[in-house]
């Protein structure tokens, strides 16, 4: 599986949606909604905003879904 490294992040507050670049190496905590400027934060449960709000989780979430996948088909 090839992991995605942008995704679309819809703002909760304005619903403008961004296309961004993901890190690859570390969570993003915060990001300012290019629109409105409503700063928005993970969810409870999440560890970064692309989780949260975005139509693809982070890098590191797909990896990990990705090893969780390969692991049951064994």
């Amino acid at each position: 599986m090839a992991v995605v490294l942008r995704a679309v992040l819809t703002c909760p507050d304005c619903g403008a949606q961004t296309e961004e670049a993901m890190p690859t190496d570390a969570c993003r905590i915060q990001y300012e909604c290019l629109s409105c400027g409503f700063v928005l934060r993970p969810r409870p449960g999440d560890d970064c905003v692309f989780c949260s709000f975005a139509d693809t989780p982070c890098p590191p979430v797909q990896e990990a879904r990705a090893r969780e996948q390969a692991g049951t088909r064994e």
